[in-house]
């Protein structure tokens, strides 16, 4: 299993939350605890870099990658949580703006600190030429996912 890509970044891919859900912090408002998801720590992380943009659901998908079922479903999570409002668009009504609420704000300020911990962690005593190396592997291999160039023989 060494050698086997899946299996490692799946592997890394779990001890990495292990260590996040260990780490994360609880923001409590009106006795509800909320504990964001790397998914949604990941969408108001986006929003914060670019408060000065009008962002929507299918620019989430496009940049995170994920299916429009997807992102819906968490952004109605964060909607009901009160971590963001969708309005219409005012160009498009077929279309909502993604807003960030101030609570969001509260609840990314605390957890940043967290995720630079934690890519501290897994970065110990590794070069910047081995990070460089990691990178462009990483996304030679999402290039090839994304131009589908692999295809799959029916066994």
């Amino acid at each position: 299993m060494e050698k086997n890509i899946l299996y490692q970044i799946k592997t890394l891919d779990k001890m990495i939350l292990r260590v996040f859900m260990q780490e994360r912090l609880d923001i409590k408002d009106f006795k509800l605890k909320i504990k964001p998801t790397r998914t949604q720590f990941t969408i108001l992380s986006y929003l914060i870099e670019h408060c000065n943009e009008d962002i929507y659901q299918k620019d989430l998908e496009d940049i995170l990658n994920l299916r429009r079922a997807t992102v819906s479903g968490v952004l109605q999570t964060m909607e009901k949580n009160t971590l963001i409002t969708r309005v219409t668009d005012s160009n498009d009504t077929r279309t909502k703006k993604i807003i960030l609420s101030e609570r969001a704000k509260e609840i990314f300020k605390k957890n940043k600190k967290k995720f630079e911990e934690i890519e501290k962690i897994i970065s110990k005593d590794i070069s910047e030429e081995e990070l460089d190396t990691f990178f462009c592997v990483i996304n030679k291999m999402k290039k090839n996912l994304k131009d589908k160039s692999v295809t799959l023989e029916d066994n």
